[in-house]
C-alpha cells in the first residue's frame, strides 16, 4: 500500500486519525497522528472504532485507564487526548510496545507501556481491551479485577456470535451487555457495582 492510500479517518466530529504526511482536516478536533505500521490499530478496523466510540462517550478528565492489548497505542493515546491522567498500556508483543511508544511521543502524550509479563496490581476507572474472544475469556479474572469500584469495562475484538461466550466468562465478576455492533463485531461493556 502506498501512502496516498491512507486518508485521514473521521471517527466522529471530535476525533480524527491522521497519517503524519496529511494535514489535519479539522484543526478544532482532536487529531491523532498515527501512521499505519506493524502494530494493529489505525482506526479503520470495526473493533478499533467501537472502542474509540466508547472512549469518546466515556472518558472524563482525570480518569485513569488501562488499555490491555494496546497494539499501536491508539486507544491509550485517545484517552490521554480526552483528559485521562494515568494511562497504562499492556502488550504481549515487544514490537507493538515500541510502536506504541513512538506513537505516544509523536502525539505528545504520556502512556505507561508495559509488557504483559509484568504484574499489574493497580485498578483503573476505565479498562478497555480490544483483543480476541479466547484471550478475553482467559483474561476475565485479571481484567475484571483491574476495574476500580464504580469503574467501567469495555471489550471488543468479539464477533457477534461469540458475545455470549464472553458475557458468560465475565459473569462471576462483572455483568456485561452488548453496547454496540459494527460489521459483525460487537463491543461488550459493564460497570462494577
Amino acid at each position: 500500500l502506498t501512502q496516498s492510500q491512507f486518508e485521514p479517518i473521521k471517527i466522529d466530529d471530535r476525533l480524527w486519525i491522521v497519517p503524519s504526511w496529511h494535514d489535519a482536516p479539522d484543526k478544532e478536533a482532536i487529531n491523532l497522528q498515527l501512521d499505519p505500521g506493524m502494530a494493529f490499530g489505525t482506526g479503520s478496523h470495526p473493533t478499533t472504532r467501537l472502542c474509540l466510540e466508547w472512549l469518546l462517550a466515556t472518558v472524563r478528565p482525570g480518569n485513569t485507564l488501562l488499555d490491555y492489548g494496546c497494539g499501536s497505542g491508539i486507544l491509550a493515546i485517545t484517552a490521554a487526548k480526552l483528559g485521562a491522567v494515568r494511562i497504562v498500556g499492556v502488550e504481549i508483543d515487544e514490537q507493538a510496545i515500541e510502536a506504541a511508544r513512538r506513537n505516544a511521543m509523536q502525539n505528545q502524550v504520556a502512556v505507561d507501556l508495559r509488557h504483559s509479563s509484568r504484574p499489574l496490581a493497580e485498578s483503573f476507572d476505565l479498562v478497555v481491551a480490544n483483543i480476541l474472544t479466547n484471550p478475553l475469556c482467559v483474561l476475565a479474572p485479571l481484567l475484571a479485577g483491574r476495574v476500580a469500584t464504580g469503574g467501567r469495562l469495555a471489550l471488543s475484538g468479539v464477533l457477534d456470535s461469540q458475545a455470549q461466550q464472553v458475557i458468560d466468562a465475565y459473569a462471576p465478576y462483572i455483568p456485561l451487555r452488548v453496547g454496540a455492533l459494527r460489521e459483525g463485531w460487537c463491543r461488550l461493556e459493564g460497570e462494577t457495582p
